[in-house]
């Protein structure tokens, strides 16, 4: 009786199923191309292949997408299920192409800076889109495709019949619900701690989905917005207790006012990475200049840029405030009109007259607001204060905007005792199309024995030609000469006499790990590529590309009154603080050392991510790379910097988005303090 009952209750589950499924052909179709279009898409980025966890959250934020459809009559509910596999399927394209290239995920509040691609079309098209990222677009064919057979056969009007569209929305509610419940079983504190501060956007889409991610994501923009409205009490207190906790005070140095006193230019070198330095090609280095002001002046080898999604505009917000950029948003765009103690007003309150100059559009980057907020007294900008007489790339070119600045800044130091400038370079940026303005030769000549003349001949491998690192090469050989004629237009003027000249690279060139193989495991002699079982294989993995984002930092002067090579890593919030040392100016609110003041540095990245001289700490998958296979670290050395990189990011953006800073002063300015 009992095998009777069991077999009859499986029939009646059987029987169940099959009228489910006969009955939800479309929606069974959404949610299946769904889960499966995120899970590609984690394939193709984060490689989590076989990780559960992910699954299961997009499969339950597409059970109450989907549950909400049964409200809607049958006939129509392809309307709403097209609609919402238009918007999944572009989520997923979104991040794929946006991943390929930055190696992270799209946040919605890009969306305030989308405006800032007007004018490099070309660059993102030429370095954007790969044929794998439209692969997502079968899910829109596979539902059009199964809702136009559905249609023929009278589907829909048999579906009406039988359809009871509350009870099927409520019962998809509590599967989802039961797969929510589930998913949230499996979280750790870290997890959830890391999915709040959506600092490391990668951890997040390998531990809750892409769908979870991406409205996680818009939480998180809305409350950039909001939040400036609530919870001002508790980050003030963390804001306070933070700095009562740290000692700012500059202890001196060798290098301690050696600059006092002087002028100061720096160019923010577009896109230059420190290893362009070490390179050339039959015997001419890719950058000459460059190689020789690091030779004469003073080189930091390994200094990092700390940028976010507001990739230049986030590296001048961190070079002249030493805070971190902004968790969601930019800077410069969501941020502007906040009070910051800058490298700018600094110089002012030593009598410095302060500018900025940049070959392109004064809104690009909302630059005209940002800058005046930072404190530069004028932003010459494109064809409001330049000649636009060459372009190349996204405006005005470097040489032509080096040579048009020189007789602006001999004007200023005629005015003024002091100046402080820094000059934003543009022409090197991506995709790096040089044709007709660089002649610069990326090739390897060798020598090959002619068996039939038993000579040596001369053999030219291009084989660099028509690679994005290639064309890159020729940029950067470009920027470089601009800097060259710069200089030497500088000393002609006698603009160089008593000024610093600060050369930092604003971030890497944005290039793929592909690019970086091919040059890497090149043989000249065979023109070929050395095969991944090679044992001299280069393999460019994540610790490898990570470590090679590194860009030049240079401070030279004339006199060569600072001189030599900084191996300590170095991140750009340390140069307020360095320069300051030097130049006898601090700021409070820093979150860098002076670099000569510290016995071991931390730099810390956007994502939570940071680096000393003896390791990498990978936040995303709690993961370490020794710089040195004979050096040891202890679990606490691991917890102290991981918990300074957590308050840091934290600290600065209680700042920027609280107005912290200003409200400070106000309070101080209440209570009659200075």
């Amino acid at each position: 009786m009992k095998l009777e009952t069991m077999i009859d209750s499986i029939k009646k589950i059987v029987a169940f199923a099959k009228q489910y499924f006969k009955t939800n052909i479309l929606v069974m179709t959404f949610v299946i191309t769904s889960v499966i279009n995120a899970s590609i898409l984690r394939f193709f980025t984060v490689k989590n292949y076989f990780e559960i966890r992910p699954i299961i959250a997009d499969l339950a934020v597409v059970l109450v997408i989907t549950a909400f459809g049964y409200f809607i009559k049958p006939k129509n509910q392809f309307r709403y299920y097209i609609t919402w596999a238009i918007i999944l399927t572009l989520i997923c394209l979104i991040n794929s192409v946006y991943y390929t290239n930055f190696l992270s995920f799209v946040s919605f509040s890009l969306l305030e800076t989308s405006l800032q691609l007007v004018g490099v079309t070309d660059a993102v098209v030429e370095n954007v889109i790969e044929l794998k990222d439209f692969c997502y677009i079968w899910q829109i064919i596979a539902l059009i495709f199964v809702h136009t057979k559905l249609k023929k056969k009278g589907y829909y009007d048999y579906v009406a019949k039988i359809e009871t569209g509350k009870v099927r929305a409520l019962n998809t509610l509590v599967a989802s619900l039961i797969f929510v419940g589930l998913f949230i079983s499996t979280l750790t504190s870290t997890d959830i701690s890391r999915l709040g501060k959506q600092w490391n956007r990668e951890y997040v889409v390998m531990c809750f989905g892409t769908y979870t991610y991406q409205i996680n994501d818009l939480v998180a923009t809305l409350q950039a917005k909001i939040n400036p409205l609530f919870g001002y009490d508790e980050h003030a207190k963390m804001f306070r207790e933070y700095y009562d906790s740290v000692d700012n005070t500059q202890p001196e140095n060798e290098y301690t006012n050696i600059l006092k006193g002087m002028n100061v230019i720096a160019i923010h070198a577009e896109s230059i990475q420190q290893f362009l330095l070490d390179t050339e090609f039959n015997g001419i280095p890719v950058v000459p200049n460059l190689k020789r002001l690091a030779s004469e002046g003073l080189y930091f080898s390994n200094f990092y840029a700390q940028e976010s999604v507001g990739t230049s505009s986030d590296s001048e917000f961190t070079f002249n405030t030493s805070l971190m950029p902004a968790t969601s948003g930019t800077v410069f765009v969501s941020y502007f009109d906040r009070e910051y103690v800058t490298i700018p007003k600094l110089l002012k309150e030593q009598g410095y007259y302060t500018f900025s100059m940049h070959g392109n559009n004064g809104s690009f980057w909302n630059r005209l607001a940002a800058h005046k907020s930072l404190g530069y007294d004028k932003y010459y900008n494109y064809k409001n204060d330049f000649e636009i007489d060459e372009t190349i790339g996204l405006g005005l070119s470097d040489k032509s905007f080096f040579r048009q600045a020189v007789p602006k800044i001999k004007e200023i130091s005629e005015q003024y005792k002091n100046f402080y400038g820094v000059l934003i370079m543009l022409t090197n940026h991506t995709p790096f199309k040089m044709e007709g303005h660089s002649d610069y030769e990326v090739n390897y000549k060798y020598q090959v024995l002619n068996e039939e003349t038993g000579e040596m001949e001369e053999v030219v491998a291009p084989y660099m030609e028509g690679t994005k690192l290639g064309n890159y090469f020729k940029s950067a050989h470009y920027a470089d000469e601009a800097i060259g004629q710069f200089m030497e237009d500088m000393d002609e003027a006698g603009l160089l006499e008593n000024t610093v000249v600060l050369i930092y690279g604003d971030h890497d060139a944005k290039l793929k790990p592909s690019e970086y193989k091919r040059f890497y495991n090149y043989v000249p002699e065979t023109d070929s590529v050395l095969d991944k079982d090679d044992p001299a294989y280069i393999d460019v993995d994540y610790y490898t590309y990570e470590l090679n984002r590194k860009v030049p930092l240079i401070i030279w002067t004339k006199n060569k009154k600072v001189q030599g090579e900084v191996t300590k890593v170095t991140g750009m919030y340390n140069v307020l603080p360095t320069l300051g040392n030097m130049m006898g100016f601090s700021s409070p609110y820093a979150l860098g050392k002076d670099i000569f003041s510290v016995d071991e540095n931390v730099v810390v990245f956007p994502d939570g991510n940071w680096l000393t001289d003896k390791m990498y700490y990978n936040q995303s998958t709690d993961d370490i790379k020794l710089l040195n296979a004979d050096d040891t670290v202890s679990i606490d050395y691991i917890q102290k910097y991981t918990t300074f990189a957590e308050q840091a990011i934290s600290v600065s953006d209680s700042i920027i988005v609280y107005d912290l800073i200003r409200k400070t002063k106000e309070a101080k300015e209440l209570l009659g303090q200075e």
